[in-house]
């Protein structure tokens, strides 16, 4: 068996607080130095396994995916918050879930959301001023935020009940982010009344989204939004889900839905205010597929250039820049040993710059998805893969396509900013997207 090479404690702590900032330099680092495989110890007992070889990847959650189950900061650490969902579970909990739920988000059932997904958007949108220059950002988080809770809730949700689900929702990943790089804190956040205090969060996050299911149920009324497809979705023994694990699965499709769309899309307006060519070549794409005037459904199938953009967007910047799991029994990849329980963190940020894998990879390159991101499956992860691959894929990509066109019919983007700045937290988010729009 070869020795994968190690990275010590002593190391660790040495660099702790750039590590706490930002850890991706000190990873590259490593790689660069050590290979496409190091360990981390991270404690006396206490070791990560870092990778960014692809291969093993795709072994790992593909052609071996039933030896591998997530880490316990889903499976434990995350689930605190936002309890047993999709996201979350495992096992036969986990099948069980996702076979009743994956018609919800078939392309032919999310074409129902499209309209209310693009008038949130437009409405969104009207908070961008011209000629000056704003941080995209927080528009972009509410934007994503709202045309989550529109496709989940139609207009039945109060306003005040939904900016109080986003700072919940909010707070709770900036304190998981404490939690997992802080370790030795723990005995701190819980004695000093810090976890609690969020856990409380979580729980009133709760008591809203009960009531807003009672009063769906009590109404009667259909509204052909996910609210309604969750409720209506059977498992095979024809129940339906309980309160609790819908209340589950919605605060999951919170967490993960509107967060990491809004760190794709202002990483790729950024890209696109540095690469103006494309912005001119998605305004032409939109006005050759009829425009305003093109069914809509047929329109975002049929934007090519807009999808090729977002892909080499999700590359550079994948909001989901980790992916991680644990073995159930040993195992061995290229002569290296793997004993039970070794924890895995796949580093797709890194997997996706990988000089071996990609032709000027540090480079902004769209044309390179000319025929679609199927040919690099192998080494292109920014939904994970395998039967984990996020389940919001379409929906995420539908509302992508819809803002990104929306936003440069209507304006000339221009940067303000030196290059991209990135804080990496629970996911890739963006630091400096300081912009400014001109109108065509």
């Amino acid at each position: 068996m070869k020795k994968i090479p190690e990275v010590s404690l002593l190391k660790f702590i040495k660099h702790s607080l750039e590590i706490l900032k930002n850890p991706l330099p000190f990873h590259n680092k490593n790689f660069e130095a050590l290979g496409d495989i190091f360990k981390l110890n991270v404690g006396l007992n206490s070791k990560i396994y870092f990778c960014r070889d692809a291969g093993f990847a795709q072994y790992v959650l593909q052609k071996n995916q039933k030896n591998y189950t997530k880490s316990k900061i889903q499976t434990e650490d995350l689930v605190k918050y936002v309890g047993e969902g999709l996201l979350t579970s495992e096992g036969e909990k986990w099948k069980k879930q996702r076979k009743m739920m994956q018609p919800a988000f078939h392309k032919k059932q999310l074409q129902n959301l499209l309209d209310g997904m693009q008038q949130t958007i437009i409405s969104e949108f009207n908070k961008v001023e011209s000629n000056k220059t704003i941080d995209l950002f927080p528009i972009l988080n509410d934007l994503a935020f709202q045309t989550v809770v529109k496709s989940l809730f139609t207009q039945a949700a109060k306003n005040k009940d939904m900016e109080r689900l986003q700072y919940i929702t909010e707070a709770n990943q900036r304190m998981l982010v404490k939690e997992l790089r802080q370790p030795y804190l723990g005995w701190w956040f819980k004695i000093g009344g810090i976890l609690k205090k969020h856990l409380d969060l979580s729980e009133e996050a709760r008591v809203i989204l009960k009531r807003i299911v009672d009063q769906r149920k009590a109404s009667g009324k259909r509204y052909d939004d996910l609210l309604d497809m969750l409720l209506e979705t059977r498992y095979e023994d024809g129940l339906g889900m309980t309160e609790d694990q819908l209340i589950d699965e919605i605060l999951i499709i919170f967490t993960a839905g509107h967060e990491t769309t809004s760190n794709a899309l202002t990483f790729t307006f950024q890209l696109l205010a540095k690469h103006p060519e494309w912005q001119d070549k998605i305004y032409n794409e939109f006005i050759e597929l009829g425009g305003d005037n093109a069914d809509l459904m047929t329109r975002i199938s049929q934007s090519k250039v807009c999808q090729q953009v977002l892909e080499e967007s999700m590359r550079l910047y994948p909001p989901a820049y980790f992916i991680d799991r644990v073995n159930i029994e040993k195992d061995v990849f290229n002569d290296m040993e793997f004993e039970p329980g070794s924890n895995l963190l796949f580093s797709v940020y890194e997997i996706h710059r990988h000089p071996k894998l990609w032709d000027n990879p540090e480079s902004f390159l769209p044309e390179r998805f000319a025929n679609g991101g199927r040919q690099f499956s192998s080494q292109y992860f920014p939904f994970g893969a395998g039967p984990r691959k996020c389940i919001g894929n379409n929906f995420a990509m539908f509302e992508m396509i819809i803002a990104v066109t929306t936003l440069v019919k209507k304006f000339k983007i221009q940067p303000k900013f030196d290059y991209v700045k990135i804080t990496p937290l629970i996911t890739l988010k963006p630091k400096n997207a300081h912009l400014s729009f001109q109108k065509r």
